[in-house]
């Protein structure tokens, strides 16, 4: 019994070895339409940190014009204001969150063939240049963030 044991122990050890490290991944891709015809859109999403730390430089999708990035925080006087942002560092194995509020991705000049219901493609680069193909979901400007967003 205890040979089994010990046996199973081992076998266990070494496929723990094995196991593969974590990658840079990108999850919970959406994106809001805009409430009037012509402004921005908004994209949301989630960077999974890989192993080593990771700076993501650009968002980029077929279905817009531009896609810029950007982070809206609380001003002086309580509004809110949103500033372009260049690059967002993304600690190895921690997550980095674009939600409503925060920081997202706007989408400038977005083809009219997007519509509620449909999907995009984001392309994400990295400064290392790896780039990360994701697609997202597209929303009605009033519609409820996707479950769990």
């Amino acid at each position: 019994m205890f040979r089994a044991a010990a046996a199973l122990a081992i076998a266990a050890a070494a496929l723990t070895g094995c196991a593969p490290e974590k990658q840079l991944y990108i999850s919970d891709a959406w994106v809001r339409l805009a409430a009037v015809e012509g402004r921005p859109a908004a994209g949301y999403f989630t960077i999974h940190g890989g192993p080593a730390e990771a700076t993501l430089v650009s968002v980029r999708t077929d279905m817009a014009v531009r896609t810029e990035l950007h982070e809206s925080k609380a001003a002086d006087g309580g509004g809110m204001t949103m500033d372009s942002i260049d690059q967002v560092p993304v600690p190895a194995l921690q997550q980095v969150r674009f939600v409503p509020g925060g920081k997202h991705a706007m989408l400038f000049g977005v083809n009219p063939a997007v519509k509620p219901g449909g999907t995009l493609t984001f392309t994400f680069t990295f400064a290392d240049s790896t780039r990360i193909q994701q697609n997202a979901r597209v929303i009605a400007a009033g519609d409820p963030a996707p479950a769990g967003k």
